[in-house]
């Protein structure tokens, strides 16, 4: 066993997501991205859509695109969950970005409404179920051209921290297209938000960019449900890199299920993303739809196994699906790699845990191999999913007992979007539990310390935090 790293200084930092902001005049054309202000926040949609007269039964969520016309009719939907404000609201625009083709050329940009309904599908509204529009009119853009930001001044609407839907409508018959969500975070909607906090000279710490390295993330994700909706606009405001432990779509990580179900969420977040494959990822053959979703992003081509380096910390990416036994490839290969690792502290992740209280499964105990390996190369974290739940351990040995000295800590992350499951018996250790609020798990990797942050959907109010040394 290789000699134990010399224990070092704690550091401890509290660090947050950066909020994109912009500047720019009410009704006038913006030529680049948003620039930097210190009291606007950007939040982007957790649901946008538009439906057309022309195809009464066609649902248009997973679209690039939102259309407005007044011929055919077409009409876009929007939805915003509006959360962390902690002053009042002095203004709120929402912007628009045209795609980039001549169609989006159009003489009248659109009118923004106000909707009380705020229980619409995204990919479940057509013409024939769509909501009422039947809200306060906002304001009216004039001419749009093709590739460019546009500001509708929405302030009346947005009242403070909640969920809020907009429509755009128009009735001019040269209709104009947008760019919607699924277009990528670049030109996706924004809802910018500023408050009166703009008189604070210096921003408050939960807006300040953190200057160590984030991992976000979570397991069991994506489905016909609406919580990776929820999960991945908390994505929308966490800057860093994106992990996911697993049980990435359901049922089956067909390629038709990636498309459908994780890539109108998650999917927006792919190009920061460095996954692992859970078992209904590998309901199809191989896992096929998952390493062809991700590519190169899941590490070499179909072996389910990878490592990369955030700051002063090694980060493993593990299969759980294919075999972990002493000797095998991906334990020998696990133990090369952190044997040639120069940094000081490492976090591993893959889908099945190790130790779990979930009553749905139990602990996998042909992960001990991986554990074991990780230990005697001095790892801090581990971190899975399979069990729909949040979970957290005391630092633990191979063997499950507490240590704290050169422990483990593991991290059940099973709240990405899937249903819940139920907790069975607490197993020893266990230190922290939730079953009934999706999230994404957030840790901020400092020289030589962690810290872990639960974040839950808006509107709920499950917490969990803390700090770790490395070994």
């Amino acid at each position: 066993m290789p000699s134990r790293r010399a224990r070092r200084t704690t550091r401890v930092a509290v660090a947050a997501a950066g909020a994109l902001s912009v500047t720019a005049a009410v009704l006038v054309a913006v030529a680049s991205a948003p620039e930097a202000a210190a009291a606007a926040t950007t939040f982007t949609p957790v649901a946008d859509t538009y439906v057309d007269n022309s195809a009464t039964g066609t649902n248009y969520g997973t679209s690039g695109q939102l259309g407005v016309d007044n011929s055919p009719v077409k009409r876009i939907f929007l939805r915003f969950t509006v959360s962390g404000l902690s002053a009042s609201v002095t203004n709120a625009k929402l912007r628009l970005h045209t795609d980039d083709v001549s169609g989006s050329n159009s003489p009248a940009g659109g009118t923004a409404r106000v909707l009380s309904d705020n229980t619409w599908s995204e990919t479940g509204t057509t013409w024939s179920n769509q909501p009422a529009v039947d809200g306060a009119t906002l304001t009216s853009l004039g001419a749009v051209n093709r590739n460019a930001w546009y500001e509708l001044d929405v302030t009346s609407a947005i009242t403070g921290n909640g969920t809020f839907s907009l429509a755009v409508t128009s009735t001019n018959s040269d209709g104009a297209d947008y760019d919607s969500r699924e277009s990528g975070s670049t030109t996706a909607p924004q809802l910018v938000v500023t408050t009166n906090a703009t008189t604070t000279t210096t921003p408050p710490t939960t807006n300040q960019p953190s200057a160590d390295p984030v991992l976000v993330g979570a397991g069991d994700i994506s489905d016909s449900g609406s919580g990776d909706t929820a999960t991945a606009a908390l994505l929308d405001n966490i800057p860093g890199t994106v992990f996911t432990a697993g049980d990435n779509v359901y049922d089956n990580g067909t390629a038709s299920e990636f498309n459908t179900y994780y890539n109108p969420t998650w999917g927006r977040h792919k190009a920061r993303t460095k996954p692992s494959p859970g078992n209904h990822d590998y309901n199809t053959s191989n896992a096929s739809g998952y390493f062809g979703y991700f590519g190169s992003l899941a590490g070499p081509a179909n072996r389910g196994y990878y490592s990369y380096d955030l700051g002063n910390w090694h980060i493993v990416s593990l299969d759980s699906e294919i075999t972990k036994s002493a000797g095998s490839p991906q334990e020998q290969w696990l133990r090369a790699d952190l044997a040639a690792s120069t940094k000081p502290c490492t976090l591993a992740y893959w889908h099945k845990p190790r130790w779990t209280s979930g009553s749905n499964h139990a602990p996998d105990t042909t992960a001990t191999p991986l554990v074991q390996a990780l230990y005697d190369y001095n790892a801090e974290v581990i971190v899975t999913g399979h069990n729909h739940q949040y979970e957290r351990f005391a630092p633990m040995n191979p063997s499950g007992t507490a240590d704290s000295a050169r422990g483990l800590r593991e991290f059940v992350a099973g709240m990405g979007g899937a249903g819940f499951y139920g907790f069975g018996t607490i197993q020893p250790n266990s230190e922290a539990r939730n079953n009934n609020t999706h999230g994404v798990l957030k840790f901020t990797l400092h020289a030589n310390s962690y810290d872990w942050q639960f974040v839950p959907e808006a509107g709920k109010t499950y917490a969990d935090s803390g700090t770790g040394n490395c070994h």
